[in-house]
């Protein structure tokens, strides 16, 4: 069975919509593989970087089930919702409007938590070495507000101290019902499934 076959053989946990996670650290691959599974389903993505933030990497989840999860189950079809703040000079738009597609897939940080699992229908863990998602991180970020390279390293150690603490607690690997090598072209590993 293919992925896309696979995932939608699962039932919707949220109304009528089923929601994907795709979790793994942060650098290790899961917006572009988000992207890949949204183009293959016909799929809205959801991003916990609208809610997570350097000042709260972890502690966000509330405002998912307020923001997201609820009003579809409330029967929205339309989601609306601030986004947080990363950079001083970052000032995100809102989400206004997007729709709520019959696959949903929530992408990012800690999307695998236990406190989303009553909602999630399907897992996927993008499974990346520490340190190839630390350059990735770096060089993404490097030179945003004219912080230093140190700096910049010293908010991703930071980072990934809090998502030590998450993945110790919540162990997001077990929980997926697909792991993918982050190291890998994505769009083949999804082939091959």
């Amino acid at each position: 069975m293919n992925v896309k076959n696979h995932i939608k053989s699962k039932k919707p946990k949220v109304g009528k919509v089923l929601f994907v996670a795709v979790d793994g650290h942060g650098g290790s691959g899961k917006s572009t593989l988000a992207e890949l599974l949204a183009m293959k389903l016909g799929a809205q993505i959801i991003h916990t970087d609208d809610f997570a933030s350097w000042e709260n990497p972890i502690d966000w989840w509330p405002l998912v089930i307020e923001r997201v999860f609820e009003p579809i189950e409330a029967g929205s079809m339309f989601l609306n919702y601030p986004r947080s703040k990363w950079w001083e000079t970052h000032n995100p738009d809102p989400v206004v409007e997007q729709p709520v597609a019959p696959i949903m897939i929530l992408e990012g940080v800690s999307a695998l938590r236990k406190e989303f699992r009553p909602y999630i229908s399907f897992g996927i863990y993008v499974d990346t070495p520490m340190e190839i998602c630390f350059k990735r991180g770096f060089e993404r970020d490097r030179g945003q507000d004219g912080k230093s390279d140190q700096e910049i390293k010293q908010m991703w150690a930071e980072w990934y101290k809090a998502e030590e603490t998450y993945t110790k607690r919540d162990n997001p690997k077990a929980f997926a019902d697909l792991m993918i090598d982050g190291t890998k072209p994505l769009e083949d590993q999804l082939a091959e499934i």
